[in-house]
Order: structure tokens, then sequence, then C-alpha cells
């Protein structure tokens, strides 16, 4: 197994770290509560995105998620089930030590976020695993880099808490992310499928 035979605590002992980038400094830390309108609104502003998070609350283009007027109740009932949800998935974020939802973050400003988890596995001669998902660039942050330089800090991140193999799914759609994955080194070895189970 990669990593130490010692207790293991996940993410427990993350701290902020600096990325210097094209004159710019960001911030890599762990989301906050507080940060959760911000991160939402980075996974909104995207194609798939959009049609998977909804499109109601604040700075929205004047419709609901459920395609109410925003103002009218039921609009007001769709946003508030909707940051409930987000307050829900956050908690358990927080919780489990194995996630890491992190902001990127540009003076006061929320840039970017991705969500690392650690999986325990026997697969792979009990190999430790590194999830990452949900990753967003900002349009004020992107065209610099910040997309590579996030992904290689996620990899160093995910080797220092003990893991030996980083895996991530993506869209068939997204065929940039595919050559950008391709390009960092990934290989599209499995395919990958869901199922709703709503």
């Amino acid at each position: 197994m990669s990593g130490e035979t010692q207790e293991f605590r996940g993410f427990d002992a993350y701290s902020p770290e600096t990325l210097d980038l094209a004159g710019r400094r960001f911030i890599i830390r762990r989301a906050t509560e507080a940060d959760v309108p911000a991160l939402v609104a980075l996974l909104r502003d995207d194609v798939l995105g959009a049609a998977r998070e909804g499109s109601a609350g604040e700075g929205n283009s004047g419709e609901g998620s459920a395609g109410a007027d925003v103002g009218s109740p039921a609009a007001d009932a769709t946003v508030a089930d909707d940051a409930a949800a987000y307050a829900r998935a956050f908690a358990l974020i927080a919780a489990d030590s194995n996630q890491l939802l992190v902001a990127v973050e540009e003076g006061p400003a929320v840039v970017g976020t991705l969500q690392l988890s650690l999986i325990p596995s026997l697969s792979r001669r009990g190999t430790l695993r590194l999830q990452i998902e949900a990753v967003r660039i900002g349009a004020s942050a992107q065209g610099i880099g910040l997309g590579t330089a996030v992904f290689e800090w996620a990899h160093d991140c995910g080797r220092r808490f003990g893991a030996g193999l980083a895996q991530l799914t993506t869209d068939r759609s997204r065929t940039d992310a595919q050559r950008f994955y391709a390009r960092l080194g990934y290989d599209a070895s499995h395919e990958g499928l869901k199922l709703p189970l709503d």
C-alpha cells in the first residue's frame, strides 16, 4: 500500500498552500460553509454544470430551476431547497477526513474549486486512490495555466497524503477536457458508468 502503516487520518493535517503563477498569488485552502454559494456558482458556470446544478439563486437569468419567476413562492422554495441540499452536502464533506473540498482564492475572491477524495481499496495491492472531481476555474483566472497548476498541486497533495493512484471522471462531451487530461498523463483506461438512484 502507498503511504505509511500508521493510523490513517485522511486530510486532517491539510493546511492552506500558496500558488504563485503569472505574477498572481492564489491560496488553495479548505473550503468553509461560507464559500458554498461561490463554489456552487462556479459549478453552475458551465454548460453541463448549469444543467446538473440548475439555475436557481442570485445572479441568474431570471428563472428558478423549476422554471418559476424569480421572487415567486415556487422559485423561493426551490432556492431554499437548493441551499438546504448544498448545506447538507457540505456538512457531510466537512465531517469526512477522506474528503478535501478546496477553494482556490485570489485576494478575497474564490476563483476555483475542486474536491479530492481518498478512497481506500483492496485492489492494486491496497493502493489508496485519489479521486479528483468537480474541478472548476472561473473565467477571471483562466488562460494563465492555473488548471494545470491546480492539477499538479492535487497530484502532489495526494502523494503527500499516501495516494498511489489518481483518477477522475469526465463527461464524454468534454473533448477539450479529455485532451487536457491526456496532456497531464491520464490514460482513458476504463469506461465510466452512472446510474441515478432516485
